[in-house]
């Protein structure tokens, strides 16, 4: 008599189940490699039919994973049964390889015999094995599945005619019966008994559930996610070892329904049955496992794991999108644990200038994962600017220039396109700088864009050529409560700032840092003016400006990850950053300083800390309060008017006094004294 031949089970993975596995490894598993639980389904199987020939050809025997595999609360669908597996995923390609697999498959067989054994639960008996390792740069997925199947010895044999369409042994009535039983369960039924009337029940009652008359041939039943009309799928392997370890007595002949039917109505039953004998000379031990077989073979058809390439299937726009963040979220897997990267990106961020500093912000806040870079800026790219500034290229200087604030918007979609970037051309009015009569309309029009800018980010970089420049977004940016940064250049000197936040309710100035105007006692007027070529241009040394400018991103950075945010308090200033600070102004990434000052002939930073000033002509609550109130006519006094902001925050009497101190100073004018 011929032996039973098994369809082996073949993996089928959605492309969703490989991204979700990159989602899990980075969020979640990072470097661990500990075994997690997953689920894989099939079906009944299927066929499809030759056109040429007209012939019935079998499809695979499937078992699907997707990306609801590693939800725990997976239901199955109706028509599919769920199988349980175990999931373990390698860090390096050399622990894949080196993996010990015939410890792990049979890790696996020897918890399915115990289910069997001891609690005599069927569900799990297609148990199943997935081994991995995620290539993450490269999109590469290396796996391995094992559908562990007991050995049965001797082998079962197929009795009479061999396998038979089902209406051979059962009516249409109690097909249809079957059906109706199998479809009207709350849960699907992999395995299930049949009576004489064809009523089914679980495998579990089978001592019990064909009464006190014995049957010389049960009926078995399982759903069959194999179509081949000679070979029943993988689970009636595990089934048949089920049946012979718990009831060797009255298992040894069985009559068996290969289940393949699903849809109605059924124009024809694609189910198979069959008898199958086994010989019984020695019954077998309840506590004798059998060995197991089950790893799947690779497409050359030998024993070894495969691998999935889903980079050529991929949107370029997704991969970047996958890939711009991998770097940031590797930090959390050893070193930074806490950071937080959803608060980063989701800061918006205004760029004021846009030439050599304004394209260094720009290029490291998107290493940092910022997805909103808004510049602002009124020149165009000029001939010296490529070199110097990063998101130019020579074609930009052409036919006059570009726009630098559009240029660099749009250079930035090119480096990554997922990046939401925009420029505005933008002349940005500044005090001592008198409006014409016939520009004032045009200039109230610059004002209320630009605060409609400030108003719609989150974080405000100054950026520009010249100290008056920055007033006018420091003065907005303090009123509405915006995260302001200064970056301002020497020639081997920067200063990188914070802005201290606006403390309302409190006594002045109390716990607050200063602003860019604080230190000074001279208002912001015009320095443009009658400018030799080496002072309209900022000279520096060339490697400044980058490090100025990921000194202020790393700062935002700093500050975004404080627990106290833009109101955090600065740290001790110190000048030997050796020396151990309180921690008092540390975020998960260290220190959140005030001011930065570089001083790169020496390589050297050190850390100032500056109060706010009540007579700021910056962030004083005396200039705040005048904008508020006032609005531009506030804007267009200090415009116009050199002396309006020393008489609005007193700074014209702390002039007089210091006027005063000298004159009443008795000056020796021979300049004979004695040193």
């Amino acid at each position: 008599m011929p032996l039973v031949q098994f369809a082996p089970f073949s993996s089928l993975i959605h492309p969703s189940f490989w991204h979700e596995l990159t989602n899990l490894k980075i969020d979640v598993l990072r470097l661990s490699d500990e075994a997690l639980p997953i689920s894989g389904s099939y079906s009944v199987g299927r066929s499809v039919t030759d056109r040429e020939s007209g012939s019935e050809i079998a499809l695979a025997c499937n078992l699907t994973v997707g990306s609801e595999s590693f939800d725990k609360e997976i239901k199955a669908s109706p028509g599919t049964i769920l199988a349980s597996g175990t999931f373990k995923n390698y860090n390096t390609i050399e622990e894949f390889k080196a993996a010990d697999k015939a410890a792990l498959f049979n890790h696996e067989v020897n918890k399915i015999w115990d289910r069997i054994v001891i609690t005599r639960d069927t569900r799990f008996l297609n148990h199943f094995l997935l081994i991995t390792f995620a290539d993450l740069k490269k999109y590469k997925y290396y796996y391995w599945f094992a559908f562990p199947a007991f050995v049965a010895k001797p082998a079962w044999e197929i009795l009479d005619d061999g396998w038979k369409d089902a209406t051979e042994e059962f009516s249409a009535e109690q097909l249809f019966k079957i059906h109706e039983q199998l479809r009207s369960r709350s849960s699907p039924l992999p395995f299930f008994l049949i009576q004489h009337d064809a009523s089914i029940g679980p495998v579990e009652d089978f001592a019990s559930f064909f009464g006190s008359t014995p049957t010389e041939r049960p009926t078995i039943g399982f759903v069959d996610p194999s179509a081949h009309p000679t070979n029943p799928g993988w689970p009636l392997r595990n089934l048949l070892a089920y049946l012979r370890a718990l009831h060797p007595g009255s298992s040894s002949t069985l009559r068996v329904l290969c289940w393949r039917d699903t849809e109605i109505p059924i124009s024809s039953w694609k189910s198979r049955v069959g008898v199958i004998k086994v010989e019984s000379g020695k019954q077998q031990e309840t506590d004798e496992r059998p060995s197991a077989v089950g790893w799947e073979k690779n497409p050359q058809g030998k024993l070894g794991p495969r691998m999935a390439d889903l980079a050529p299937m991929m949107d370029p726009t997704k991969l970047a999108n996958q890939a711009v963040d991998l770097n940031l979220k590797l930090m959390r897997w050893r070193i930074l644990p806490a950071l937080d990267l959803d608060k980063i990106s989701s800061t918006k961020c205004l760029l004021l200038g846009a030439g050599t500093l304004g394209c260094y912000v720009a290029r490291t806040l998107m290493g940092w994962g910022v997805r909103t870079i808004t510049f602002v800026d009124s020149a165009r790219v000029s001939f010296s600017n490529p070199v110097r500034q990063p998101l130019f290229e020579f074609e930009d200087c052409l036919a006059g220039g570009k726009p630098k604030a559009e240029c660099a918007a749009a250079r930035l979609k090119k480096i990554y396109p997922g990046i939401n970037a925009s420029g505005h051309s933008l002349s940005v009015p500044m005090p001592g700088h008198p409006v014409p009569a016939t520009s004032v309309a045009q200039t109230k029009k610059d004002v209320e864009r630009l605060e409609a800018l400030i108003a719609a980010h989150d974080a405000i970089f100054l950026l520009m050529d010249s100290r008056e420049s920055r007033w006018l977004p420091t003065v907005i940016g303090a009123a509405k409560g915006k995260i302001v940064l200064n970056a301002a250049l020497g020639f081997d000197t920067f200063l990188v700032m914070r802005h201290g936040a606006r403390c309302t309710g409190l006594p002045p100035n109390s716990s607050r840092l200063g602003c860019y105007y604080c230190n000074d006692i001279v208002a912001p007027s015009d320095s443009l003016t009658d400018r030799t070529l080496d002072q309209m241009c900022t000279v520096t040394r060339p490697g400044l400006a980058s490090i100025a400018a990921a000194t202020a991103v790393e700062l935002l950075v700093s500050l975004l990850q404080h627990p106290d945010g833009m109101h955090a308090a600065a740290p001790q200033a110190n000048q030997d950053p050796g020396l151990p600070t309180d921690g008092s102004g540390d975020s998960v990434l260290g220190l959140v300083p005030h001011q930065l000052r570089g001083f790169l002939a020496q390589f050297r930073n050190i850390h100032i800390v500056g109060a706010a000033y009540d007579c700021c002509t910056g962030c004083s609550e005396t200039v705040l309060q005048a904008y508020e109130k006032e609005g531009f006519e506030m804007m267009l006094k200090a415009f116009n008017d050199s002396k309006y902001l020393p008489t609005l925050t007193g700074l014209d009497k702390l002039y007089d006094e210091g006027e005063a101190v000298l004159e009443s100073v008795d000056w020796d004018e021979d300049g004979d004294a004695d040193f």
